[in-house]
């Protein structure tokens, strides 16, 4: 047995395959997630801190009009493997493309809304459908 613990080993191609085998859907998912934005070169949601103009990245989770005083309102939540942020259209019902699953780019100023980060308003771009 070596003094190098298994965390601190480098991990080797079997070592790898075997941790794939062994995560959840759900981890797998959100390593995913992880690497896109980091490839993306968006800042993590975790690493978001309030009144921070940042763009991030991920994949909805869901979408619902909410009402805000008595403006009508559509929320999503952005998911992108670190954390989850609220993203607010006000005024709007709809927004064609704006649905669960699909990937998008926002960028905006982070505020803190009963405990959640949430981004107003942002300028988006949505993730092409053929990549995910």
């Amino acid at each position: 047995m070596s003094g190098v613990p298994r965390s601190e080993k480098p991990a080797g191609r079997f070592r790898r395959m075997l941790d794939r085998l062994s995560s959840s859907q759900e981890d797998l998912e959100s390593e995913e997630l992880r690497e896109d934005a980091e490839t993306a070169g968006c800042t993590r949601i975790g690493d978001c801190h309030d009144r921070q103009v940042v763009t991030v990245t991920g994949t909805l989770r869901t979408v619902t009009l909410r009402p805000r005083a008595g403006v009508p309102a559509l929320e999503a939540e952005l998911f992108d493997g670190s954390a989850a942020l609220d993203v607010v259209w006000l005024g709007r019902r709809s927004i064609v493309g704006i649905e669960p699953g699909r990937k998008l780019i926002a960028s905006g100023r982070v505020s803190m809304s009963r405990g959640r980060r949430v981004l107003f308003n942002p300028k988006y771009e949505l993730r092409p459908l053929g990549r995910e």
